[in-house]
Formats: C-alpha cells, sequence, structure tokens
C-alpha cells in the first residue's frame, strides 16, 4: 500500500510539474453539438421513433478540443485553426474562451466551421451528422494570415514561458493544414520542444521528426500499407501554387524568405477517403499486432514515440529502448467516449514535455482518458479529476494554510482570512449557489471553479432565500447540511452563509478575482458582472454538466415513491441540464 501511494505521489508531481507549459495547437478545430431527446413511441410514417428535443450543449472538438483539454490539465494553450465566420464558429470561440485557451483562431469568410452533430436519446446515439465539406480549400489569404498567426502565437507562448513551447499538430483531414502550413511547421520545427503529431495520415508528415504519434490502430495500419519511399521533400513554406486567388507576393511577418517559388512540390499520396474508424474482425489481437510494428511505425513517422490507441482496448506504447508498454481501458458506451482521444494526447503531450519518463507519460495518458469517460459529452479530462484518481489533491504551493483556515465561516470572519489570503499573494475564486442534495454535477463544477485560482469560497443561500427562489417546498436539506457537506470537499476552502437572493454584498466584501458563473452564455449576461468588473475582477461562465439537475432527481425520488417503487441510483433519465453557475 505504502508503495502503491508513493508512485501516485510521484506521478501527481509530474501533474504539478507540467503547470503553466505553453502548448501550441494547429489543426483542424470543429463544434461538437449534443441534443438530447426522450422518445416514447414510434411514428406512423415509418418504424422511427418520434423524438422531442429537451436540450442542446456545445463544446469544442477536434483540435480545439484538444486545446480545452491542455488548458483543463493546466497547461496554457493557444490554438491556431481556420474557423468559418458563422454561428457555429462563434459557438466554437465561446467554448475556448470559458476553457481558458487562448484563441488565436482565423476567421475564413464563406467557409464553414466543421460540425459533428449528434442526437440522442436515453444516452443512446441514433444519428451523427457531419456539417463542413472537407475539400474545402483555404484561399491564399487565408493561408497568409494562419501563417502569420502561427508566427504570432509560438513567439508569445516563448516569451510568456521563457522556453520554446510544444507543438501539438491535430491533422484530420478537413483542410486545415494545407503545404504551406506543414511546410513551416516542418522547417521550423525547432522553435518547438517537444512535439504531438495525431493525424490520420502520417504520412503526410515525414520530415517533421515528431516527439511522439498517437495513431488509432486503423491509422498505423493505413501508414504500413502505404509505400514505403522515405521521406518527402519539405514543401517550400512560400509556395502557394494550386491555391485558389492570386499569388501573394510577400509573407509580411513571418521569418521566412520573402521570394516565391513556383517549383510544384511532389504530390503526396492520395488521401483515403471514408475510413474513419477501425474495421477489423473482431477477434484480431490488435494489441499483439501494435506490438509487433512500433519499431516500423517510429522508422517511418521519425517519432522519438509511437502511442498506438485501442480505444476500448488501451494502447500500445514503444520508444527508442524497444520495450512496448501495454495499458488498459474501460469500457464504456460510445456516447461517453467522444474525445476521450484528446484527452489521451494532451496528457501524453505535457507529461513529455515536462520530462517524464515514457512510463510514466504512458501511465497519465490512460489515466486522463479514463477518467474522463464518465458520462454523455465530448470528454475532457480536468487537473483536479486526475489527481483526484491518484489520491491527492495538488500540491497548492503558498495556498496549503488555506486548507488549515475555518472551513465554515460568517461574513466577519471570512471578511478577515480574505485578507490574509491577500496578504500572502493568493487568487480567490467565488461562486455561490444553493447546492440542493449535493451530485456530481455540482463536484465537478466546484472542481473546475477551484483550478481558476488559488482559494475557493463558495456562498450558499440560506433557507429562506431558497425558499424565495425555489419554492416553498425547497430546500430538501436544511443549510447546515448543505454547508456541513460542501465543507468537506477537498476543492472548497471556505463556505459562507447569505440570507440575500443576490451575493452582491459577499461579492463587496470578497471582492474576488474570479467570479464564477454557469451555462452557455457569455460572461456579459451575468448580473453581477459589472459589479465584480467595477471591483476589479473577471468574470467566467463554466458550461453545462449534461444530465445533473437537482429538480430532475427531487421529481424522479418523488414520482418513484408515488408509484411504490424504490428510487434507482442510475440517472441516465434525468431530464434537465445542470446549470452549473446556478446550483440548485
Amino acid at each position: 500500500m505504502a508503495i502503491g501511494a508513493e508512485e501516485d505521489r510521484r506521478l501527481a508531481d509530474v501533474v504539478e510539474s507540467w503547470v503553466g507549459r505553453g502548448v501550441l495547437v494547429v489543426g483542424d478545430a470543429m463544434l461538437d453539438e449534443w441534443r438530447f431527446a426522450d422518445s416514447d413511441r414510434l411514428c406512423r410514417e415509418a418504424p422511427a421513433p418520434v423524438l422531442t428535443l429537451r436540450r442542446r450543449i456545445t463544446a469544442a472538438g477536434g483540435a480545439a478540443n484538444t486545446a480545452v483539454n491542455l488548458s483543463a490539465l493546466g497547461g496554457r494553450a493557444a490554438l491556431v485553426a481556420p474557423v468559418g465566420a458563422d454561428v457555429a464558429g462563434d459557438e466554437l470561440h465561446d467554448c475556448l474562451d470559458r476553457a481558458g485557451v487562448w484563441d488565436r483562431t482565423v476567421s475564413q469568410t464563406g467557409r464553414s466551421t466543421p460540425v459533428k452533430r449528434r442526437l440522442l436519446a436515453a444516452d443512446q446515439i441514433l444519428v451523427r451528422e457531419d456539417e463542413g465539406d472537407r475539400d474545402d480549400r483555404l484561399c491564399v489569404d487565408g493561408v497568409q494570415r494562419l501563417l502569420a498567426a502561427l508566427a504570432s502565437a509560438t513567439e508569445e507562448l516563448r516569451e510568456a514561458a521563457g522556453h520554446p513551447p510544444t507543438l501539438v499538430i491535430c491533422d484530420y483531414g478537413l483542410g486545415a493544414l494545407p503545404e504551406p502550413i506543414r511546410g513551416w511547421l516542418v522547417e521550423h520545427r525547432d522553435l518547438f520542444g517537444t512535439v504531438a503529431l495525431d493525424a490520420h495520415d502520417l504520412a503526410y508528415w515525414r520530415g517533421l521528426a515528431p516527439t511522439v504519434v498517437t495513431p488509432s490502430f486503423a491509422e498505423a495500419t493505413r501508414l504500413l500499407n502505404a509505400p514505403a519511399t522515405g521521406p518527402q521533400p519539405q514543401p517550400d513554406p512560400t509556395d502557394v501554387s494550386g491555391l485558389s486567388g492570386p499569388h501573394p507576393t510577400d509573407v509580411s511577418g513571418l521569418d521566412t524568405p520573402t521570394v516565391v517559388t513556383t517549383t510544384a512540390v511532389p504530390p503526396l499520396p492520395e488521401r483515403p477517403r471514408g475510413f474513419t474508424e477501425d474495421r477489423v474482425d473482431s477477434g484480431t489481437d490488435r494489441a499483439g499486432m501494435a506490438r509487433a510494428h512500433l519499431a516500423e511505425i517510429r522508422e517511418r513517422t521519425g517519432a522519438d514515440v509511437v502511442a498506438v490507441t485501442l480505444d476500448t482496448d488501451g494502447a500500445v506504447v514503444g520508444g527508442a529502448d524497444g520495450e512496448p508498454r501495454r495499458s488498459h481501458a474501460t469500457p464504456v458506451p460510445a456516447s461517453y467516449a467522444v474525445g476521450a482521444g484528446d484527452a489521451y494526447l494532451a496528457a501524453m503531450t505535457l507529461a513529455l514535455a515536462a520530462g517524464a519518463p515514457l512510463p510514466t507519460a504512458a501511465q497519465l495518458a490512460q489515466l486522463a482518458a479514463t477518467t474522463t469517460v464518465a458520462g454523455t459529452g465530448t470528454c475532457v479530462c480536468v487537473r483536479e479529476d486526475l489527481l483526484s484518481a491518484l489520491g491527492s489533491t495538488g500540491s497548492t504551493g503558498s495556498t496549503g494554510d488555506a486548507r488549515r483556515a475555518p472551513a465554515v465561516v460568517d461574513h466577519g470572519g471570512l471578511d478577515a482570512l480574505i485578507t490574509g489570503h491577500r496578504r500572502e499573494g493568493r487568487s480567490v475564486v467565488f461562486t455561490n449557489g444553493c447546492f440542493d442534495v449535493l451530485h456530481r454535477g455540482h463536484v465537478r463544477y466546484l472542481d473546475q471553479a477551484r483550478t481558476l485560482g488559488d482559494v475557493l469560497v463558495v456562498a450558499v443561500n440560506s433557507d429562506d432565500s431558497v425558499r424565495r427562489l425555489k419554492g416553498a417546498d425547497r430546500p430538501v436539506n436544511p443549510v447546515e447540511d448543505r454547508v456541513a457537506v460542501l465543507a468537506a470537499l477537498a476543492c472548497v476552502d471556505h463556505v459562507v452563509v447569505f440570507e440575500e437572493d443576490s451575493p452582491a454584498a459577499l461579492i463587496e466584501t470578497v471582492r474576488p478575482d474570479v467570479y464564477v458563473k454557469g451555462g452557455d452564455y457569455p460572461p456579459e449576461m451575468v448580473p453581477e458582472a459589472p459589479l465584480v468588473r467595477r471591483l476589479g475582477g473577471q468574470v467566467r461562465t463554466l458550461g453545462y454538466v449534461p444530465d445533473r439537475s437537482t429538480s430532475a432527481i427531487i421529481e424522479k425520488i418523488r414520482s418513484q415513491s408515488v408509484e411504490g417503487r424504490v428510487p434507482s441510483t442510475t440517472h441516465s433519465d434525468n431530464k434537465g441540464p445542470f446549470l452549473t453557475g446556478s446550483p440548485s
């Protein structure tokens, strides 16, 4: 047991060591849209269910979700990608802003933001609709703006961290990485420390010499079946021949030659179409096949590390020592695992960038992917969740004294504590709500809020205040119980009760550095936003946690009590979303 605890502490130290590490993410960004519906009958026209839409949520997808995971795990992530000047693009910008990602995307007029739209009933994906044309080509101006954004973001990250940033390339064949962009990344490989590559077609990146590649089994098979022609000539980053629009005369703002060449780059093999998932017999030993070909994949990609991901079967990882390492995953419904590969890639990249040995990096990557597949929606692994899985709440540096201070305080005591925290240079995060019938959605929300600063203060509505807001039959739990449960959470530093319907007076007292509310609306719509900003703080909104709702839980208990049944512990049929900033 002591050995296990020591190992967990060592892994937690690696997680702490990567906090603030700068990472540039480049590639195909998209928007994930989830539509949750109920169905209780078939339609008369066809054997198809009649669906009643209950709610809709959106999340960053593709390269954007990798950037969100890097930020949630504690890194400093910047995203450079083309995004359409459309509604989906606006929603994607909001997702990046809420996640704290440096949004360095480039809007492209006339180009659609790729969208993956899923329709679900009872956690089952019924339909997926993909929007966005993979044959959309970037115009010359769009390419030049992306090149300028790449150079600017790279320098911005280097200056912020004081050392070369890490690079993550997410190439899913949606047109974000044409030859001039690939050429710039290959030519400027020395500007980056660790380089991670996640590409549907790895042959397109010969010459990059990445630190790590993370192909799926299908992508690894495609690479091995392609002709082994050796490294491809590196394309000139200023060559835009073949692109639509007039030739540019320079690439101002970049440290690349201004002479435009018209020499054609030798064409790469045609990208295979329609092969987007593993299509192998269920009895195939994928892990064994991957293990047998790790050395060849390393040779063909020039990568130091190869991690062949096997979805529900985990991963097989190999490095220069030739020793394969196997990790395992817990099988979950498909709707739970969307984006788990992005969490894997983010944790693997951060661990290697922090200098962790390969076995440690592989272990943390698998744990990040496994930790995040707990419910329906696009997977994001939060640093606090990863540390909790390791049995640690993380080292808090100067915030350690905050946990020894009283958890439950009155207004006067809170004022004194906040003064002490300010004296020690700690930043304060503030949130408020009823927190009646505490559930996993509440805990996830508070964990996320805690990562935004050094001290988390939770203000709880009194019983009278809850009755005014929720009705005469609420709260279910009295304020003493609600406060006691919140104070027991490791992520919560101080809990205070307020009688008013608005926390404005407490905000005046605390003067938070960050005020957190929930919902997929912009911070400008938060009623307390003007007050917080006047006091010098910032406002952050955290998105919905699907299928978690106090009202739904209470209604379920009541309905099952009337029917004489014992309430189930499952939550798959909860109807309403949990609005994280208005905990009920």
